[in-house]
């Protein structure tokens, strides 16, 4: 028997062996159980509200530095659409859904000239995501102009967390795994004393100069060490370039992990642990993934 047959009745989509290759940025990844994509906050919270207990809940955005291995996402995937990615903007305030890219709230604070968002420019991922993992590039976080957000429990119940509430650290907050950002409130700056566009613009030569942009990735695969920029150590223990099967370490950025030729999660994974480690052997730093692993292997 279908485990559909055991779920609440959805407005929304709920379907079984859904591929998420196909939604993961780096191409890669086996199917989630069941995938449910709300059709709107109320179809999110009937379904979370009428979930017979038992079911495993995995909130998935963009999946822009999310890695989802081959065995697949076991129980109830959620992935937010169309209806949580409205944008409203009164005086300095942005209001955003969680599924809103965080390229698109950069777009729209730079069009009603609110500085703070320009960084947010060059970052892939949604802005539920983004709130979890502290977004953030040259400096500058989400931290910074994040107000307060919506969140949903597995169980339907709403909560509200302000910026006090949130420990934020570098990229990582204490946003708890089991919470459904659903939308979100940030503060721009007005009367800013340069161009925003013209710092917009900056943000994203400086990417395009400097990432591989055109190849698939995850972003950033391990998190700055205190001391060094990641990239930095992967280049000194010999591994820019390092291939196995059709992943790749970057030749323009070595702290991106490229799907070069048809890579496997497999090839991925074991490529990034074979940077771990031989980062260890040259330099006694071990680095953290910043990518984030999920699924049965």
């Amino acid at each position: 028997m279908s485990i559909l047959n055991e779920l609440p009745s959805v407005m929304g989509v709920l379907q079984e062996k859904a591929n998420l290759s196909q939604r993961s940025w780096i191409g890669v990844g086996g199917p989630a159980e069941i995938l449910f994509i709300p059709k709107d906050m109320d179809d999110l919270l009937t379904f979370l509200r009428n979930l017979p207990a038992g079911h495993h809940i995995t909130i998935l955005g963009a999946m822009s530095n999310v890695l989802v291995r081959s065995g697949g996402i076991s129980g109830i995937v959620i992935i937010l659409e169309d209806w949580f990615k409205k944008i409203f903007v009164e005086d300095n305030v942005l209001e955003t859904g969680a599924a809103v890219r965080c390229a698109e709230l950069s777009t729209t604070a730079m069009d009603h000239e609110l500085g703070g968002f320009e960084f947010l420019v060059g970052i892939p991922g949604t802005i539920g995501g983004a709130i979890k993992m502290n977004a953030g590039c040259y400096g500058y976080d989400l931290s910074n102009i994040f107000m307060e957000c919506e969140a949903v429990t597995v169980s339907g119940q709403i909560k509200w967390l302000k910026n006090s509430d949130i420990k934020f650290g570098y990229r990582d907050s204490t946003v708890p795994d089991d919470l459904i950002i659903t939308r979100a409130w940030f503060r721009g700056i007005p009367n800013v004393d340069y161009s925003i566009p013209k710092k917009t613009n900056e943000f994203l030569l400086k990417r395009k100069a400097n990432q591989p942009i055109n190849k698939r990735s995850c972003g950033s695969a391990f998190k700055n060490p205190d001391t060094k920029k990641a990239w930095e150590l992967i280049d000194a223990a010999g591994c820019r370039g390092m291939r196995i099967g059709g992943a790749m370490i970057s030749d323009k950025h070595c702290n991106f992990i490229i799907n070069e030729d048809h890579a496997t999660a497999e090839d991925i994974e074991n490529l990034g642990e074979k940077v771990i480690q031989k980062v260890l052997d040259s330099s006694g730093i071990h680095l953290e993934w910043e990518i984030i692993r999920l699924g049965n292997k």
